[in-house]
């Protein structure tokens, strides 16, 4: 079913503050949650509220405060979220990160003990509308789910990693994992009893599997990392470079004792005025992202694509139709509903 973007996000914030969550803070999530729905990522979009007031009702997610600055010098800050929500966070990161790189050239912010800061894709519009580009990445130290290039047992998370860029016509928005798949996507295959496209995992016996129930029997398989079992060393060192930009720099990660569902995150914000110029940086952009938009199509009728613009014409396309939610995504939110007294939004006609 089909349903208003700004009806979704009404609903999610009514959930988020009858839950306990201040109004501005509930804001930022509802708008994150329904930015990723809009972009396409169904398993990082309102599939994630349920959880998140789950994770609210039990005192795992903070309702109230502020992050707790750890170091501050002009172009880098270190802060600790204080379990905060992982949206809101981000882009209180955004802001100061802009602001700063506007003066300095460049600024970032790093996170520890934020929650789950959901989509990646999600920011990025809101930097590069104003010329930027966005580096975010994280990691989560509470939990393991990919192996280590060689390795059985699980390290790492996925450990997403994205960048955003304007050019003169849709910005580019990179927001991949340095696995094969993601614990989302693994996660409601299982429940659906459904298959991977390919063997993006290993079962605990060291053999490559489309079926992620491999995953939650024992001995416990896990995610292969980006390139598989053939390259994924690639992967593997991507995801070791999260770790040092993200646990590292903020001195909270794999170290520690676990404290849940969490985040630890990377925000770099670069102003190309601050280097060659915004108009010589578009100028470059616009060449390169023609270049690949003019390849030659490998299957005849499907044209290449800049990452992220798939995403951008379902948002537009979502203005007119209103977003296509994945079907088990408001009955999942129908108790929260009736729980908290919000009345359920209305598909359009």
């Amino acid at each position: 079913m089909n349903y208003a973007a700004s009806e979704l996000t009404t609903f999610a914030h009514h959930l988020l503050t009858q839950s306990g969550l201040a109004p501005d803070k509930a804001q930022a999530v509802a708008e994150v949650l329904v930015e990723g729905d809009l972009l396409g990522h169904t398993t990082h979009g309102l599939a994630l509220l349920g959880p998140y007031l789950g994770e609210l009702e039990s005192g795992s997610m903070r309702k109230d405060g502020s992050p707790v600055v750890v170091s501050d010098f002009p172009a880098a800050l270190t802060w600790d979220g204080q379990r905060l929500p992982g949206p809101w966070l981000t882009l209180q990161a955004m802001d100061v990160a802009m602001q700063r790189a506007r003066t300095q050239g460049t600024c970032t912010v790093v996170i520890r003990r934020s929650h789950h800061i959901a989509c990646l894709a999600a920011y990025h519009q809101r930097a590069t509308d104003q010329g930027f580009v966005m580096l975010l990445h994280c990691s989560d130290a509470n939990s393991a789910s990919v192996a280590p290039f060689g390795g059985l047992e699980a390290v790492f998370t996925p450990n997403p990693v994205s960048v955003g860029f304007p050019t003169s016509g849709l910005p580019v928005m990179v927001d991949v994992s340095t696995s094969a798949t993601t614990n989302g996507l693994t996660n409601r295959l299982h429940n659906e009893g459904g298959q991977l496209p390919a063997a993006w995992v290993m079962d605990g016996h060291g053999q490559p599997s489309q079926n992620p129930a491999v995953l939650f029997t024992e001995p416990k398989g896990t995610i292969l990392p980006l390139g598989g079992m053939d390259s994924g060393h690639k992967g593997y060192g991507l995801s070791l470079m999260v770790e040092a930009l993200t646990g590292g720099l903020a001195g909270h990660g794999r170290a520690n004792p676990r404290e849940g569902w969490g985040a630890t995150v990377y925000l770099q914000m670069i102003d190309p005025r601050a280097f060659a110029g915004l108009d010589a940086f578009t100028q470059q952009m616009d060449a390169v992202t023609a270049q690949c938009r003019a390849s030659k199509p490998a299957k005849p009728g499907q044209t290449v694509r800049t990452p992220g613009e798939r995403g951008l014409h379902l948002k537009a396309q979502s203005a007119h139709t209103g977003v296509n939610l994945y079907p088990p995504i408001m009955p999942m939110l129908e108790p929260w509903a009736h729980k908290l007294h919000v009345p359920m939004p209305q598909p359009l006609s």
